[in-house]
């Protein structure tokens, strides 16, 4: 099974049609991941040089214009240039207009004969309805990029860091390192951008950044961490998880934040070690689970190694104990916090 292409790969795509000298003549791209989408509008909006970008660079919001004003811009031919850039954020607005006029069906028509000296792009969060005219136009005709951006899993945040760290910064993250990093930030790739930055910059010449690295430059305020937490209930050893567990939780600067990092932390590990068992029960080989899941050969094995200690009956037990936690966290219990994580801790281990 081919594995997905991520907002990543999308965003690569992009990149090197455009780069090539031969990109679609409208893009329409969406999702929540504004990490990439953001780097994109710059990414277009910098592709003129500087001379002749006040005749023939366009950036308009949907809500103040109508589809009549875009179009019109759209048609129109460069001047002094070879190209025109026509960029539109929250373009779902854009048949809402500052008028109120116009209808999103207009689009179609140019569409299917855009103006080659233009280069029309459109954001949003979202998209029109598939079962649209607009939405199939836009889906499904050939001279259009259609792109979503979605949020990356929490699972591949680590393998993530790795390649930004290696493609942004010539530096080499150790996987330990880099899933280290995913933990403490999670998935946002901004905050988790800005911390390469600031871990790269630390190690200043050296090539390579270790987990050591990592916990020095932002978790330094605290000796353990989610991952070395994992480790002991993977382990069953209850006396070191719940002092780690303590130990977290006086180290950090909001408790209900830590619980909330630690229940979702915990969720994805077992999510995939319940899928790994599933999968393996039906006979489906090691290499091919891998693939189906799309994750890289560390994060994969440290998991194939931790499924081996549960089985299927476990899995039941462990996600009822998670569900009640985050029940707790939300206030449905009278527990503090010390006591929500402990017992989650002893249900995980069972």
């Amino acid at each position: 099974m081919a594995r997905k292409a991520t907002s990543a790969d999308h965003y690569q795509t992009i990149l090197q049609q455009v780069q090539s000298g031969n990109p679609k003549s409208v893009y329409y791209l969406y999702g929540q991941e504004e990490f990439y989408l953001d780097r994109l509008v710059e990414f277009f909006g910098n592709l003129l040089p500087a001379h002749e970008k006040d005749f023939n660079f366009d950036l308009l919001y949907g809500q103040e214009v109508t589809p009549a004003k875009v179009l019109a811009i759209a048609r129109s031919f460069p001047m002094m240039a070879e190209r025109r850039v026509l960029i539109v954020r929250n373009f779902l607005q854009t048949a809402k207009g500052a008028s109120g006029e116009g209808d999103m069906n207009d689009f179609i028509p140019y569409f299917e004969q855009p103006n080659p000296s233009c280069l029309l792009v459109m954001f949003d969060t979202g998209k029109p309805a598939g079962n649209t005219k607009i939405g199939k136009a836009l889906s499904k005709n050939k001279n259009v990029g259609f792109f979503h951006f979605e949020p990356i899993p929490d699972y591949m945040a680590g393998e993530w860091v790795m390649k930004w760290a290696q493609s942004h910064h010539q530096k080499k993250i150790q996987p330990a390192a880099a899933q280290l990093l995913a933990q403490f930030v999670g998935n946002n790739l901004q905050l988790l951008s800005s911390e390469i930055d600031k871990v790269c910059t630390f190690v200043d010449t050296k090539n390579e950044v270790s987990e050591a690295d990592v916990k020095q430059i932002i978790g330094s305020y605290r000796e353990y961490s989610a991952i070395e937490l994992k480790e002991a209930v993977i382990r069953r050893n209850l006396e070191q998880a719940l002092f780690i567990s303590e130990q977290i939780l006086q180290h950090s600067k909001s408790d209900t934040g830590e619980l909330i990092r630690l229940v979702g932390f915990f969720y994805s590990v077992f999510v995939n070690i319940w899928q790994i068992r599933r999968l393996a029960e039906k006979g489906v080989s090691k290499a091919d689970i891998q693939s189906r899941m799309g994750m890289n050969g560390w994060y994969f094995d440290r998991l194939w190694k931790d499924s081996a200690n549960y089985s299927n009956a476990d899995m039941p037990r462990i996600f009822e104990a998670l569900l009640d936690a985050d029940k707790s966290i939300k206030g449905f219990s009278t527990l503090d916090s010390t006591a929500i994580l402990f017992l989650l801790v002893k249900r995980m281990i069972g």
